[in-house]
C-alpha cells in the first residue's frame, strides 16, 4: 500500500504495511508517527465500522517506512483504512499495487480535503501510479496536466473501485475560461502624477528589479506597488506549479483562476521571522516563499524587525531558503520580487514642500540605520515618491496597466532571447558579455562608484538596471542616458552621501 508524506514541498513515498497478530485486540502505528497520524487508528476504526466492515480483532500492526521519516497530518488515513481490510482479506490485495492513496477518513468513512496535494500529484505522475484523493482535491490535482488521479467521496466508493463493481471519476481540469484571468486588478491609470515613480515601476518589472519607494505618509506608495501584479505577465508551466504547490503545502485555496498568476504577498510590518521566511516545528513556508515566482511587497520597511529582515539575503541572493530542525531539514524555493516603502524620517515628512518635519539629523540616521547597508545593497532602484499638490491630483489619468504591460513584456522577450533570464538575475560573467560600456559611460560609472562609496555588488545592479532601460527603448548597447538614470536610482546611497 502506497501514499506519500510531505517535506517541504517534496512529497516522499511511505509504504503503509499491515500486520495481524494474535494477542489482545488493538491497533499500534509506528514508523515515527506524530499525534495526527497516532490518532488515525481511531479515525480508521470507526469509518471502518461506519462502513459495514469488520475490524480485524487482533493485534494490528500499522507501520509506516521509511521508519527514519517523521509522519505528521491525516493524509495517512485511507491508505492505512485499506492496508487493514487487504490484510483481513476484505479487500484482493493486488488491486492496490499500481495506485497511491491519499485522504482524511472522517469518523463516518467521508473523505475530507488535505494539503499538499499538488507535490503528490507530480511525484505520482513521476513513478507512472494512479493517485486516489478526495474530491474536494480534485480541482487542485487536474491543475498537473498528464497525471492519472482519481478522485473518490467516500472510503466506500473507493472499495467498490478496487473491487471492479464502479469507477472512480478522473480529476478534470477547470474550463479554460476559469482558468485565463480573474477579475482584473488595481489599473496603474488610478496613479496621477508620479512620472518617477510610475518609470521605476515600470523599469522593475521589466527587469524583475527590487525596488524601494521613500515618501511621505499618503504619497502614494502602496498605490504604486499594488499595480505592479497588473505589469507582469503569465507565469510559465514550470512556475506556476511550483508557486502553486507551495500554496499548496501552505493550505491555501489553489484555485484555477489565480493559477498561473504572479503571487503578491503583503506581511503586515509585526511579521515574526517564522511568518516571515517560513518554519516552525514542522516547517512550512514563510511569505517569501508564496511570493515565489511573484512581488513580496514590504510597507514600513523600518518598522520590521531588523534580524527577521536580516534573513531576506540569503533568498534575495540564491532564491531559496533552507530551514534547518532537530528531526529535519526543509528547503523552499523563494525567488521573489522585493517592493518595499518606507518613509523618509521617523515623522515622514522629511523633505516635505510643506516642512512639517522636526526631525533632526541623528533622528534621521537611526531611522533609516533601522535598515542595514547589507539589505539596501541588495535592492537596485531606491525611487523618491514625493507628495504631490492637490491640482496634479486632478490632472488626466495617465497610460493604463495594459499598455505598460505591454512594453514590460516586450522587454522581456528581448531579455528571454538574449540570455534565457530576466536581466535581475544576471551572473557577474554575463554583466561582462551583456552589459559592455564604452570607455566614457566606463568612467563615469567609476566616478558615481567613487563619490557614492558604493559595493561591488551596487556596481553590478546599476548595471542590470541600465540594461533594462536600454531594452525598454529596443536599444543593442547601453548608452549614457541609460546609464546616468540607472545611477538615479541609487537615492539612499546619494543621501548617505550628502549626510
Amino acid at each position: 500500500m502506497r501514499s506519500r508524506a510531505q517535506v517541504g514541498v517534496e512529497a516522499p513515498p511511505v509504504d503503509v504495511e499491515v500486520h495481524l497478530a494474535g494477542g489482545l485486540p488493538g491497533t499500534a502505528v509506528v514508523g515515527l508517527p506524530e499525534a495526527a497520524v497516532r490518532e488515525a487508528r481511531d479515525r480508521v476504526k470507526a469509518a471502518l465500522q461506519n462502513g459495514a466492515f469488520e475490524y480485524p480483532q487482533r493485534r494490528v500492526t500499522i507501520s509506516l517506512a521509511p521508519a527514519d521519516l517523521p509522519k505528521d497530518g491525516s493524509r495517512f488515513d485511507l491508505a492505512m483504512a485499506l492496508g487493514v481490510l487487504a490484510a483481513s482479506g476484505q479487500l484482493p490485495t493486488q488491486a492496490l499495487a499500481p495506485h497511491e492513496f491519499l485522504g482524511e477518513l472522517a469518523l463516518s468513512g467521508e473523505l475530507r480535503a488535505i494539503t499538499g496535494v499538488l507535490p503528490a500529484v507530480l511525484m505520482a505522475r513521476r513513478a507512472q501510479r494512479t493517485l486516489v484523493v478526495p474530491e474536494a482535491n480534485g480541482a487542485e490535482a487536474a491543475l498537473v496536466a498528464n497525471a492519472d488521479v482519481r478522485t473518490a467521496r467516500s472510503l466506500l466508493e473507493v472499495c467498490a473501485w478496487l473491487r471492479g463493481r464502479a469507477e472512480l471519476p478522473r480529476a478534470v481540469a477547470a474550463p479554460a475560461s476559469a482558468r485565463a484571468h480573474a477579475p482584473d486588478g488595481p489599473d496603474l491609470a488610478d496613479v496621477r502624477g508620479q512620472p518617477l515613480a510610475r518609470r521605476a515601476l515600470e523599469v522593475a518589472a521589466a527587469g524583475g528589479h527590487n525596488l524601494l519607494l521613500i515618501g511621505p505618509p499618503g504619497s502614494g506608495k502602496t498605490l504604486l506597488a499594488s499595480r505592479l501584479p497588473a505589469l507582469l505577465p503569465q507565469l510559465d508551466e514550470d512556475s506556476a506549479l511550483e508557486a502553486a504547490a507551495i500554496a499548496s503545502v501552505a493550505g491555501l485555496p489553489v484555485t484555477p483562476a489565480d493559477y498561473g498568476r504572479a503571487p503578491f504577498r503583503h506581511p503586515h510590518h509585526s511579521a515574526s521571522a517564522i511568518a516571515l521566511v517560513g518554519g516552525g516545528p514542522r516547517p512550512r513556508p514563510g511569505e517569501i516563499s508564496l511570493a515565489h515566482a511573484g512581488v513580496l511587497f514590504l510597507d514600513e520597511l523600518p518598522e520590521f524587525d531588523r534580524r527577521v529582515l536580516e534573513m531576506l539575503r540569503e533568498p534575495l541572493e540564491s532564491g531559496r531558503i533552507h530551514i534547518s530542525r532537530a528531526a529535519c531539514q526543509s528547503e523552499f524555493p523563494a525567488r521573489f520580487q522585493l517592493v518595499a516603502a518606507m518613509n523618509p524620517c521617523p515623522c515622514g515628512y522629511s523633505g516635505d514642500v510643506s516642512g512639517r518635519c522636526r526631525c533632526n539629523t541623528e533622528a534621521i540616521r537611526r531611522y533609516t540605520g533601522r535598515v542595514s547597508g547589507p539589505l539596501i545593497d541588495r535592492i537596485d532602484m531606491h525611487v523618491e515618491v514625493p507628495r504631490l499638490p492637490h491640482a496634479a491630483l486632478r490632472g488626466p489619468p495617465g497610460e493604463s496597466s495594459a499598455v505598460v504591460a505591454a512594453r514590460v513584456h516586450a522587454a522581456r522577450a528581448v531579455q528571454m532571447a538574449r540570455s534565457g533570464i530576466l536581466n535581475a538575475r544576471l551572473a557577474a560573467r554575463d554583466l561582462e558579455r551583456h552589459c559592455t560600456l564604452r570607455p566614457a559611460d566606463q568612467l563615469l560609472l567609476e566616478r558615481a562608484i567613487e563619490r557614492l562609496g558604493l559595493s561591488a555588488r551596487a556596481w553590478h545592479r546599476i548595471l542590470r538596471v541600465a540594461r533594462t532601460l536600454a531594452d525598454l527603448e529596443g536599444r543593442e548597447g547601453i548608452h549614457t542616458a541609460h546609464l546616468s538614470e540607472a545611477i538615479g536610482y541609487r537615492r539612499l546611497d546619494r543621501h548617505r552621501d550628502e549626510g
